[in-house]
């Protein structure tokens, strides 16, 4: 048995798997990963199921290092600077940590979190059929909260097969789809019309379970409770300051402020991945759109194992590389014989 012992990590960083589906009707929140696809394609590497437990690396870096044999493991989401023993490392790759190689992680770019799963898959007792970490619900495993410096996930020893890479679709910038409602009769047309017309930013302040939006206020045409009902990922609530609040995987199972909308399952990882103080926009799409995009999401995540690919290495001659004219037709400034001196 291997084992990652955790240097440090950031904050918001969490073992996470698919979550808890089919228990919300008891009020047991689904947790699991915010970007599904980052997650699968993680796994998918090392040669885990899609979904199984990983570990969500939030915007800051971290360093975990190989204990009791070699291990092997893969990451893919946010992109970020990586090394393995000051040795740069590709992400969206899988990579071979020797016994005592230290895995280096800097800060995200373009995202907020990032997957590092772990060939053979994180040991742990799941609670309700997942290893997911809800800290204020007090579940997860192996354990039950952020994972801290000094922590160790037990996995396997690395089964030495080949590396791979996989080619994923290219992150997009357009809006975020979003399907109106369920309660969007809450809100005048002026609202809702503010609501798509305006650019919103995530709040520092947001977490796994809600994302607050920085924008401006949307007003309620009447009261802003409303008898409660249940959410989703990706919910929109507007409560009483008129400051909407996109709801994560660790929501409540129920609210009462009214949801003038709902992130598209399609789209609700890239929404989960906007770094806080970026800007951008909603647009609205029709059921039939939403369940198509999800038809394709799912046929997406189907299709990932053929979408590896072999790495490919190559070994420098750095002597021969040094004695290489590699700038074309390049002259040698400080060697006066080899100056193009015009007629």
């Amino acid at each position: 048995m291997s084992k990652l012992v955790i240097s440090s990590i950031g904050p918001a960083s969490s073992v996470q798997d698919g979550g808890r589906p089919g228990s919300q009707r008891y009020g047991l929140t689904p947790g699991g990963a915010v970007d599904r696809l980052a997650l699968a394609a993680a796994n998918v590497l090392v040669g885990n199921a899609p979904f199984a437990a990983a570990v969500e690396i939030g915007p800051l870096g971290a360093c975990l290092t190989a204990h009791q044999g070699a291990v092997r493991v893969a990451l893919a989401g946010a992109p970020r600077n990586v090394d393995i023993a000051k040795r740069p490392v590709a992400f969206d790759s899988s990579m071979v940590l020797a016994d005592g190689e230290s895995l280096t992680l800097g800060f995200a770019r373009g995202g907020s979190f990032s997957y590092l799963a772990i060939e053979g898959g994180i040991q742990g007792e799941p609670m309700f059929g997942s290893l997911s970490v809800n800290a204020r619900a007090g579940l997860g495993s192996p354990y039950p909260r952020p994972l801290q410096n000094g922590d160790e996930l037990q996995t396997v020893a690395a089964s030495g097969a080949a590396d791979r890479r996989i080619e994923l679709p290219a992150v997009t910038d357009a809006p975020i789809r979003i399907v109106p409602g369920p309660q969007d009769d809450e809100f005048g047309d002026d609202a809702k019309a503010l609501f798509l017309d305006s650019e919103w930013r995530i709040s520092a302040t947001s977490d796994r379970m809600g994302y607050r939006l920085e924008g401006p206020v949307i007003k309620h045409l009447y009261d802003h409770n409303i008898v409660s009902d249940g959410t989703v990922n990706g919910s929109i609530q507007v409560p009483g300051n008129g400051v909407p609040i996109v709801l994560m995987p660790d929501r409540g199972t129920s609210g009462g402020y009214p949801k003038i909308a709902t992130v598209i399952s399609a789209d609700f990882g890239r929404f989960a991945q906007i770094p806080a103080g970026r800007g951008f926009r909603f647009k609205a799409v029709s059921i039939a759109e939403a369940q198509k995009e999800l038809r394709n999401f799912v046929k997406l995540i189907d299709a990932l194992p053929s979408r590896l690919r072999d790495v490919e290495n190559f070994d420098l001659n750095l002597e021969a590389l040094q004695d290489a004219n590699v700038a074309g037709s390049a002259i040698n400034a400080i060697d006066a014989k080899t100056w193009h001196v015009p007629d």
